[in-house]
């Protein structure tokens, strides 16, 4: 007779209920005070509510992803590799993926190979990682100002010190650059050349040239960062920075925004030795990223089901950045101004120094309405009158009502 071990083990009363209880607080490695909580993650919590119009997740549209090709990839997967899509696997990822990326790379004429590519869990892993490998406690990372929450939250955890250049319509300025560059023994660069997260820019191809110049002239190197690359809606692609300077550059990249970010997969272009070393940091992490998604993403990939999939949700947030525009130049009141994003999830606006972002968001709320506000993007302060907007998972009709509410917000809050 089978035995339920469940049923046959006898929990006692601890005697030691309250007694010599660890002070938690004591015990924690002292690296954990420069952990904060991510504000857009605290703010999903409020935009649940379906009456809650949500410009502040970095969302796809749900109604765009790919179920059925997925559901097809599934099936094929299990029908044909069947349990080593569900076994552990190597920490670089699986062989075929990593094949697979390696041609994409090519693409941009990056002359990259299986071993060169390192599969992730989401690209935020791939930040979490390079801050693992490289940074030591006060290391000064340079960036732009704003800049991306996640890298601030994944490398302030390893004690790195920031150093931020403001942008414009063309990106991250290059005097103020070379400036920093010549006073700070700075260990990385970290830019997002394309459509950046908060502030929709994108670095005019001239600069990119800059950039790679002075990393070489200083002696350190780039992370760059790519989530929203293949997501342009107008204008012509651009080079890659690590097409530029492919020994210099470490790439990061994800399927969550052209895919489904459900499924965790991101990945890193690097030279060899750069990955071996993320390689081992990876190891003690999670050992590898999760085998059958992979499997399901090398199917979707090989088949090029990816390629006509990103086509049309170009043509749906290129929609929806219009719409928004358009509601913002009809609705916001005078002295609001904002960027105009050629591709990507997001545009950034810039309010009269008289408004608090934070008091703001407040407002919206009263409204049902949520932005992120500027602050959370700015390592050494600033953006208090700024915001980040997204605008690729509200469908249109609920933008314009979205843009209305917030533009009554806006207005309550300069009224006083």
């Amino acid at each position: 007779m089978e035995v339920d071990i469940l049923t046959e083990i006898s929990v006692p009363t601890s005697v030691f209920d309250g007694k010599y209880t660890t002070n938690w607080e004591e015990t924690f490695a002292s690296r954990t005070h420069k952990m904060a909580s991510s504000i857009i993650r605290e703010l999903l919590k409020f935009t649940v509510h379906p009456d809650v119009i949500s410009f502040a997740g970095g969302l796809p549209a749900p109604e765009l992803f790919p179920i059925r090709e997925v559901r097809e990839a599934c099936e094929y997967v299990l029908a044909n590799y069947g349990p080593a899509s569900l076994q552990y696997g190597p920490t670089e990822g699986h062989p075929e993926l990593r094949r697979l990326l390696a041609e994409k790379m090519q693409k941009y004429g990056v002359p990259a190979e299986e071993e060169n590519i390192l599969i992730t869990t989401g690209s935020q892993q791939a930040l979490d990682l390079v801050g693992k490998v490289f940074i030591d406690p006060g290391d000064y990372i340079l960036t732009s100002e704003p800049t991306y929450v996640g890298a601030i939250q994944a490398w302030s955890a390893y004690g790195a010190r920031f150093l931020t250049v403001p942008m414009d319509d063309d990106g991250i300025l290059i005097e103020p650059m070379e400036k920093l560059l010549q006073k700070y023994k700075v260990k990385f660069i970290y830019v997002l050349p394309n459509f950046h997260n908060p502030a929709g820019v994108t670095i005019s191809e001239e600069r990119r040239y800059k950039i790679i110049e002075l990393a070489a002239r200083y002696g350190t190197f780039i992370v760059e960062d790519d989530p929203y690359g293949e997501l342009r809606f107008e204008g012509k692609d651009l080079v890659p920075l690590i097409t530029l300077h492919k020994e210099n550059v470490i790439y990061l990249c994800t399927l969550s925004k052209t895919l489904a970010p459900g499924l965790r997969i991101g990945w890193v272009t690097a030279p060899s030795r750069v990955i071996n070393k993320l390689v081992l940091a990876k190891q003690g992490a999670d050992l590898h990223t999760a085998t059958f998604p992979q499997f399901i993403a090398a199917d979707i990939l090989g088949r090029g089901l990816l390629k006509e999939h990103v086509r049309k949700i170009r043509r749906v947030y290129r929609e929806r950045r219009d719409v928004m525009l358009q509601a913002m130049e009809e609705l916001f009141p005078e002295g609001v101004t904002w960027t105009r994003p050629q591709g990507g999830l997001f545009l950034w606006v810039t309010m009269p120094e008289k408004v608090d972002s934070e008091r703001l968001l407040e407002k919206a709320k009263e409204e049902k309405v949520a932005f992120v506000p500027g602050f959370a993007f700015y390592p050494n302060g600033g953006g208090r009158n700024c915001m980040r907007l997204n605008f690729s998972n509200q469908p249109p009709e609920r933008i314009r009502e979205g843009i209305r509410r917030l533009a009554n917000a806006i207005k309550a809050e300069l009224r006083g």
